[in-house]
Order: structure tokens, then C-alpha cells, then sequence
């Protein structure tokens, strides 16, 4: 079989030789520093003329949950992705470097923060003296907080082991207990919403988190012959469980949304609260996103090289990277159920 990969542009000269990697670091810097405004920035323009107050600090919780988010879905990812490569005949044994040590860590230090937050009445803490910790234990949030913090800590231990497998389970708990938070029990059918909050998130962790180490993987492999093959494979592979992780995140955004914004409401609450404004920014975020990844199978299924997908699919990270820090800055707004 001969190799698929395409010839070496490093040799070719003007326009078509290749960014040079101080290019694309600074690049990936900028993307990331972008995102990281959308939450920060958020609140005060999606509240604007909605007659909503804004709670105190939503800008920093809205940061705190896009990095949670974000922390959960890079080792989830690299589970997903080296089980799928592990289904692959002849793929390489050789995996890119983890990066889940380092995103559990993060996630604990976005975890102690949220839960200083329950600690305070849900209130932005002033000095470590306003942080109630013996009170985390005597509500149902502040048991949940604790419950994400031990789960991203024990995620530590499990990513630094010899046995990095068993980090699934404490990220498992950690999502059960945000899907919990996202719904008090004073809310109409508490579980069912849990329940739906519960698939969304670990369909958009997989999908997020699996695509950054699939192209993490098909990059490593590039420099043997037996990486070129396999990888347009995995790329192949992750792309059809994508198509049904997108099916499930749909569907549990639109039976959540119809929960919170019944549908005689959907359009006016869509353009006058903030809830809905962001929640609409999100739907568009995710259509361009789908319309990436629709490019990107295409180019896979029909281009002579099959690793000029990776192009679209680079851009689609990037994307859903914003759709995460969306995400963050829309569990920090008002929620307008109306019954």
C-alpha cells in the first residue's frame, strides 16, 4: 500500500511553505485569550435592555465553569479517542503526550473556586474569612461543590498513575454532579432535567475533547509510514461517533430549552431575555460548527488526500472551543422558567 501522506511543503518556497510553529503558538494564544473574554465580558451586554439584574461576579463563575467544562472534556477525549485507536489494525502503539494531568489540575482550581462561591451564599468571597467550608456540607450545592473538587482531585491521582483508565470514573462523578446542580429540586421534574443535562455534557465533552486529541494523534503519527495509514482511518472512525454524539447534543439542548422556555414563549425570550440571547448565539455557534464538520467528512470521504480534512477540522476545534466559553457564560445567567 503506498503512503497517503502528502509530500513535504518545508522544501517549497514563498507562499506555499508552512506556518512556522511560533506562528501557530502565538495564534492558538490569541484564540484562547478571545475565548476566554467572551465569559468575563458576557453578562453586560446579553443583560442589556432585558430589565435582568446581574448577579455579582457572574463574569468570574461564567470563567470558572468554561474552564471546568473545558478540564473535563480534554481527558475524556483522550480516553474516547485511544479507545476508538486501539480498534484500528496496525495503527502505532505510540500516543501523543497526556494532557490530562495538567487539565485535572486546572479543573480542581476552577472546582475550589465554584465551591467558594456556594461557600459565601453564592456570593463572590472578599477574603478567605467569608468562606463558610463546614457549611459546603450542609446544603445540597455545597455537597455537589465538594463533590467536583474530590472528583477532579481524584482524577489527578488516577491521570499520574499507572493506570490512567480509572480517571473516567471520578469525571463521571464530577458531571453527574454538575448535571445535579444545574437543576434544584424546586424545579419542575428536577431528575428529568439532570438526566438530559447529564448526556449533554458527556456528549459535548467526547466530541470537544475527542477532536483536539484526534488531530493531536494524526500529527504524532505523521512521521511513520504506518501512522500515515491509520490516522485518515481514526480521523474516519471518530467522525461517524461524532455524527451521533451531535444527534444526542441536539436533542437534549432542544428538550432542554423547551423545559426552561416553553415553546409559546421560545421567540420572544430568544431576543428579550439574556438567557435566550446567549442561548440563540450558542444554537449559531453550534450550526457553524456542524457545518465545519459536514466539510471536513466530505473532504475526508472524497479528497485525494484524506488528511486535508485536518484543515476544517482545525478550524472546528477552535470553534467549539468558543462554544465552550459560550456554554460557561450561559449556566452564570438567569434562567427564565416560566411555567
Amino acid at each position: 500500500m503506498t503512503s497517503i501522506r502528502p509530500p513535504s511543503r518545508t522544501t517549497d518556497a514563498g507562499r506555499h511553505s508552512r506556518p512556522s510553529g511560533t506562528g501557530r503558538t502565538v495564534a492558538v494564544l490569541v484564540l484562547v485569550a478571545l475565548g476566554a473574554l467572551i465569559p468575563v465580558l458576557g453578562p453586560s451586554p446579553a443583560l442589556h435592555g432585558t430589565g435582568e439584574a446581574e448577579a455579582p461576579g457572574t463574569g468570574g463563575i461564567a470563567l470558572l465553569r468554561t474552564v471546568l467544562f473545558a478540564a473535563l472534556s480534554v481527558p475524556l477525549g483522550e480516553l474516547f479517542v485511544n479507545r476508538l485507536a486501539r480498534s484500528l489494525p496496525g495503527a502505532p502503539p505510540d500516543r501523543p503526550r497526556s494532557w490530562s494531568p495538567y487539565a485535572a489540575a486546572v479543573g480542581l482550581v476552577a472546582a475550589l473556586g465554584l465551591a467558594s462561591v456556594v461557600a459565601t451564599g453564592n456570593l463572590v468571597p472578599d477574603s478567605v474569612a467569608d468562606i463558610d467550608v463546614g457549611g459546603l456540607y450542609e446544603s445540597r450545592d455545597g455537597k455537589l461543590a465538594l463533590l467536583e473538587v474530590n472528583g477532579f482531585l481524584a482524577a489527578w491521582l488516577c491521570a499520574t498513575s499507572r493506570r490512567p483508565g480509572l480517571q473516567a470514573w471520578p469525571l463521571a462523578a464530577v458531571i453527574v454532579a454538575d448535571a445535579l446542580r444545574a437543576h434544584p429540586t424546586t424545579e419542575y421534574s428536577p431528575l428529568l432535567g439532570s438526566g438530559l443535562t447529564l448526556v449533554h455534557l458527556t456528549c459535548a465533552a467526547l466530541w470537544v475533547g475527542g477532536l483536539l486529541y484526534a488531530l493531536r494523534t494524526l500529527r504524532h503519527w505523521g512521521a511513520t509510514e504506518a501512522g500515515q495509514e491509520a490516522g485518515p482511518a481514526l480521523l474516519g472512525l471518530y467522525a461517524r461517533v461524532a455524527a451521533v454524539l451531535l444527534a444526542a447534543l441536539t436533542a437534549t439542548g432542544v428538550c432542554s430549552s423547551l423545559r426552561r422556555m416553553p415553546a409559546g414563549t421560545i421567540l420572544e425570550q430568544l431576543t428579550d431575555t439574556a438567557y435566550g440571547r446567549v442561548l440563540l448565539a450558542k444554537v449559531l455557534l453550534v450550526a457553524a460548527v456542524a457545518a465545519l464538520a459536514l466539510w471536513a467528512r466530505i473532504r475526508l470521504g472524497r479528497a485525494a488526500d484524506p488528511l486535508a480534512a485536518c484543515s476544517p477540522a482545525r478550524a472546528e476545534v477552535v470553534a467549539l472551543g468558543v462554544v465552550v466559553a459560550v456554554s460557561g457564560l450561559l449556566t452564570a445567567l438567569p434562567v427564565p422558567i416560566r411555567w
